[in-house]
C-alpha cells in the first residue's frame, strides 16, 4: 500500500475495457498519483483486448480511507464486480465519503449496485441508460458529467476530457478544496 502522496484506487475485474483503465492510470500517474489496482483477488487481471494489470490489493485488504479517489473503468469489469459484496461495499463507502469517484462506460453498473446514484446526474455508455434511469438517476448523453463527487464519461473517445477531469479533481483534493 502507498504511504504518502496522492492515492487512487482503481477497481478491476476480468474483461475490463483496456484503454478505460490504462488511460486514466497513466494520466493520474503522470500527475504524481499512485494508482493501486484492487480486485476480488490479487494477481493479473486481463482486459478485453490484451492489457493485463496487476491487482496488488483486494477489497478485504483495503478501506476507502487509504485513498483520495476511486476510478471505475468500464467494459465487463463493473458487471463482474457488482456481484461481489466487498466491491459494492467499498464503492458505496467511497461515494458516501465525498471523495472524487470517476466512472466511465459501464462503470455506473457498480454505482447502481452500490445504491449511490439516485437523484444524481450521470452519463455512461448508452447501453445502460435504462439501468441508470431505473436506479433513480438522471441519464444524460454528454462526454463528461460532474455531479458533486461523481465524475462520469461515456466511452473511450471521451477519455481526454475524463482524464483531465480526474487529474483536476485530484489536484483540488490535494489542495484541500471540495470535490467540485
Amino acid at each position: 500500500m502507498p504511504t504518502s502522496g496522492k492515492h487512487v484506487a482503481m477497481v478491476l475485474a476480468a474483461n475490463f475495457e483496456d484503454i478505460e483503465a490504462t488511460g486514466p492510470k497513466d494520466a493520474l500517474e503522470a500527475a504524481g498519483a499512485t494508482v493501486t489496482v484492487i480486485g476480488t483477488e490479487r494477481g493479473p487481471i486481463a482486459g478485453k483486448k490484451g492489457a493485463v494489470l496487476e491487482a496488488t490489493e483486494t477489497f478485504d485488504s483495503v478501506t476507502p480511507d487509504a485513498f483520495d479517489m476511486l476510478v471505475i473503468p468500464g467494459g465487463g469489469a463493473p458487471e463482474n464486480l457488482r456481484i461481489h459484496d466487498g466491491a459494492v461495499a467499498f464503492t458505496q463507502a467511497f461515494v458516501e465519503s465525498g471523495k472524487p469517484v470517476g466512472s466511465i462506460c459501464h462503470g455506473p453498473q457498480l454505482l447502481i449496485s452500490a445504491r449511490v446514484v439516485e437523484g444524481r446526474t450521470v452519463t455512461a455508455v448508452n447501453k445502460i441508460r435504462d439501468d441508470i434511469r431505473n436506479a433513480g438517476a438522471i441519464y444524460v448523453d454528454e462526454e463528461l458529467v460532474i455531479d458533486g463527487n461523481l465524475i462520469t464519461s461515456r466511452v473511450p473517445k471521451d477519455l481526454p476530457v475524463f482524464n483531465e477531469a480526474l487529474v483536476a479533481a485530484l489536484a483540488r483534493r490535494e489542495a484541500g478544496s471540495p470535490a467540485d
